[in-house]
Formats: C-alpha cells, sequence, structure tokens
C-alpha cells in the first residue's frame, strides 16, 4: 500500500492509499474534493472508497462532491456518527476489519475530540500506519470538543500501546506549535529540546512533519508521558490520570 499526502483548506492533510496490484485508490478524511479529484486524474485511477475518521466538515466536505464522480463508493465511519457524515454507507465499531487496497485495517474507537471519533491501524510488519484524525498531534492532542479528559485519556492509552514503530498520520500541520508549547511545560526533556531545535531549522522550509512516529511521541508528548515522574513531580500531580487532566486545563 502506497500514501500519497495532499495539503488542504489552510492547514490539513487528506491521505491517499493506493495498490498497484488491485488498482484501489482510497481517501482519508477529504475536507476538500479538489484536491483529491486533481491527483486522481494525474494518475488515471478513480475512488474506490472514502474512510473518515469524525465527521467535522474539514474532514468530510468533500464526500458529497467525489460521490457526484464516483457515486457507488463505500463511505466508511464510526457508527456513533451516523446521520452526520456525508453519504455514509458503513458504520464501524471497535475491532471491526477492512481489506483497503491491499491491506488489512483494524478499527479503533479513540472518543475524545468527538464521541464516535474512530481511527484506523493498518498493521504491518514494519510497526504500521495509524490513521489518527484529530485525536493526536505532534506534541498534543486534539480538541475536546464532545468529550472529557477522562474519556480521552481512555484513547490515549489505547494509542501508546500500539508497537512504538508506528507511524502516525494527523490530519493537520500543528507539530511546530504544539512542541514549542510542551517544550514550555516539560524544559528537562531534552530530547523534546532537540526536537523542538529540528522542527525550528525546518520550519523556514515549510517540510511537513507528518508521519510522526509513536516513539517520538512516547518521549517527547506530555500527554503520552503521565506516567513520567518527574513530569508529574514539576506538575505537582500524582502520576497518572491527574496529569493528564491538568495538562488538558492548562493547554
Amino acid at each position: 500500500m502506497r500514501i500519497t499526502t495532499l495539503r488542504a483548506l489552510t492547514d490539513n492533510y487528506i491521505f491517499l492509499l493506493s495498490d498497484t496490484a488491485s488498482l484501489e485508490t482510497a481517501v482519508i478524511d477529504p475536507g476538500d474534493a479538489g484536491p483529491v479529484l486533481r491527483y486522481l486524474h494525474n494518475i488515471g485511477s478513480p475512488l474506490t472508497a472514502i474512510l473518515n475518521t469524525h465527521h467535522h466538515r474539514d474532514h468530510t466536505g468533500g464526500n458529497r462532491a467525489l460521490l457526484e464522480h464516483f457515486p457507488d463508493i463505500p463511505v466508511f465511519g464510526g457508527a456513533g456518527d451516523r446521520g452526520r457524515i456525508p453519504g455514509q454507507t458503513h458504520f464501524l465499531v471497535e475491532g471491526n476489519e477492512l481489506s483497503i487496497c491491499g491491506a488489512k485495517a483494524r478499527v479503533l474507537e479513540v472518543p475524545g475530540h468527538t464521541k464516535a471519533h474512530i481511527a484506523y491501524y493498518f498493521i504491518s510488519d514494519a510497526g504500521g500506519d495509524l490513521f489518527s484524525g484529530d485525536t493526536v498531534f505532534g506534541g498534543t492532542i486534539g480538541n475536546l470538543f464532545e468529550e472529557t479528559p477522562d474519556i480521552m485519556f481512555q484513547s490515549i492509552q489505547k494509542i501508546r500501546e500500539l508497537p512504538p514503530r508506528t507511524k502516525i498520520w494527523c490530519s493537520h500541520e500543528y507539530t511546530l506549535l504544539y512542541v514549542r508549547e510542551s517544550a514550555g511545560i516539560d524544559p528537562g526533556n531534552e530530547r523534546l529540546a532537540r526536537r523542538l531545535r529540528k522542527l525550528e531549522a525546518a520550519n523556514p522550509a515549510g517540510a511537513p512533519t507528518v508521519p510522526l512516529t509513536l516513539e517520538e511521541e512516547q518521549s517527547t508528548n506530555p500527554f503520552f508521558r503521565w506516567d513520567d515522574p518527574i513530569l508529574a513531580e514539576r506538575l505537582e500531580k500524582a502520576p497518572g490520570i491527574e496529569v493528564f487532566r491538568h495538562l488538558c486545563e492548562i493547554t
């Protein structure tokens, strides 16, 4: 499976999955149909599926236009988003498995940003690829629009338990902004400081930072380090969910 990243809207990423053997091309979170249609025209391929992580318009806004060109393709999304994702035909829950573009994906329910948010985890010997929507960003997590810190904590726990080499394909380019903020929260973390320096050096060129790696988030993202005793002591909280709740309050 090949992954192609398209920039869209202000800071969104749209992901195209393709497989030359099966001639399939699927799209994840098409907030805008334009870049997708141009890409498909350039490669001479039809679209065979739409995968949505949640219902927000910057992730689903291109669905209807794409369905005008490819009316019979499946549209996947969380079961709890019934009626909120344009054109949705498949209603997914935790543990469902999909075969997309020659690869197998497992559905993870990761509520927090929204109640019905899901992620798609494509398993591979290289560690896997997680399409996380707005659940995880470099150095932070997504805004809690529809759920509580405690619910998001459970979702991040689930992601943190994936193989460390997992690549995280998040849907926005926010990394420099939030790694800089995280460095202020956790100033004693030398690996986090190195990450910030590297990002600042690359920033003039506008280099994409996605995919992230789970191992780096585990080491530098405070929301993945709730049980680190040094961070907990700095925040004057007991290691565990109290650290996570406090981070949600101050960021």
